[in-house]
């Protein structure tokens, strides 16, 4: 049967190899909860061993997008799946959750076991950095709807919290101060506008170098990493000091900062207030953008935006500087107003 399968371009003991070469990457992400080892039909994990009173389960799911093109084209693969995990287990923190567990799915043409290796290795380290299991997952091999060289990845991440612990923003006021968080470039949206505009519009390669990157070629500013941000906004959270937070990923400020306000409540953006990261303003100047469609693209270097009481903002950043971690005073909430975009200013 398997030489069957094979000629029909599946190639099972390929598929044997790659659990052999991924077991070590998934035991390194192992933590208490984990129950079982590689290779069962379902990841276990028991809640009980954590000692919950009320638990909420927050999940999340979510893929890279159209970034994988450009790993693939620059054949690096050990980062993308850094990424995977960074869109999956940031949406959770955002309510308040801690990420316990972590599944992956990748769809190939061909299975290269050495390149899928690589691919967990990145979603292991990234779920290290966030300090989720990675319990499970999936490599799926399908010749006839993949070229051989193509692949796809997502994962999919379950969290907890107590019930009274939950982030909501329910409590967000006019008058809290936005915090940001600094993001490590594009992050892993955006990307079909990028390509389209980069390499389609203006016939650039991924090993082009523009001044501003120092040093970087633009295939690895585009490649960096997605930031994961569960350690800093666990430290902020358990202090009880967070009301709300916005992850920014598709739609940028304009569409995930108001996710997290009460509806008669609008953020006021001080723009200018954090440093602009290179690859944005270049975004900018070569594709000829406004503000509106940038701010309502990317994240602009700030990839979380936490609220604060006004009274606690200067504690939150302590905490963070103590953390190691950049934060800046971007804005504040006020009365809701019309949406708008000026020079120096977003009201959203």
């Amino acid at each position: 049967m398997s030489n069957a399968y094979k000629n029909a371009g599946v190639d099972v003991h390929a598929g044997y190899e790659t659990v052999e070469r991924i077991r070590k990457h998934v035991k390194s992400t192992y933590q208490k909860g984990v129950i079982g080892a590689l290779g069962g039909f379902g990841g276990l994990f028991d809640l009980g061993a954590l000692n919950y009173k009320h638990p909420v389960l927050v999940s999340g799911t979510d893929g890279v997008g159209t970034k994988i093109l450009l790993a693939i084209q620059e054949e690096k693969y050990d980062t993308i799946g850094i990424d995977c995990v960074a869109m999956c287990v940031n949406d959770v923190v955002a309510q308040g959750a801690k990420p316990l567990f972590f599944l992956d799915y990748i769809a190939v043409g061909k299975n290269n076991p050495e390149i899928v290796e690589q691919i967990v290795a990145g979603v292991a380290h990234g779920c290290v950095q966030a300090g989720a299991a990675l319990i499970g997952g999936e490599t799926a091999e399908m010749p006839d709807l993949y070229a051989d060289n193509d692949f796809d990845l997502a994962g999919f991440t379950v969290g907890a919290s107590e019930k009274d612990e939950l982030i909501q923003g329910n409590t967000i006021k006019e008058g809290d101060v936005l915090i940001g968080l600094p993001s490590s470039g594009i992050h892993s949206n955006g990307y079909s506008l990028v390509r389209k505009l980069f390499f389609k519009d203006k016939g650039y390669d991924l090993s082009h170098h523009f001044p501003q990157l120092e040093g970087r070629t633009l295939g690895e500013e585009l490649l960096t990493p997605t930031k994961i941000y569960v350690s800093e906004v666990l430290a902020v959270h358990e202090l009880g000091l967070i009301k709300g937070v916005a992850h920014i990923t598709g739609g940028g400020f304009i569409e995930n900062i108001p996710r997290m306000l009460p509806e008669d409540i609008s953020a006021k953006i001080s723009l200018g207030s954090w440093p602009m990261l290179p690859i944005f303003e270049i975004l900018q100047e070569e594709g000829q953008l406004t503000l509106e469609e940038m701010y309502g693209t990317f994240n602009m270097g700030i990839g979380m935006v936490i609220a604060v009481g006004s009274d606690k903002a200067a504690e939150v950043l302590e905490i963070l500087s103590d953390l190691a971690s950049p934060a800046y005073v971007i804005g504040q909430t006020i009365s809701k107003t019309p949406s708008q975009i000026t020079t120096t200013e977003a009201i959203l």
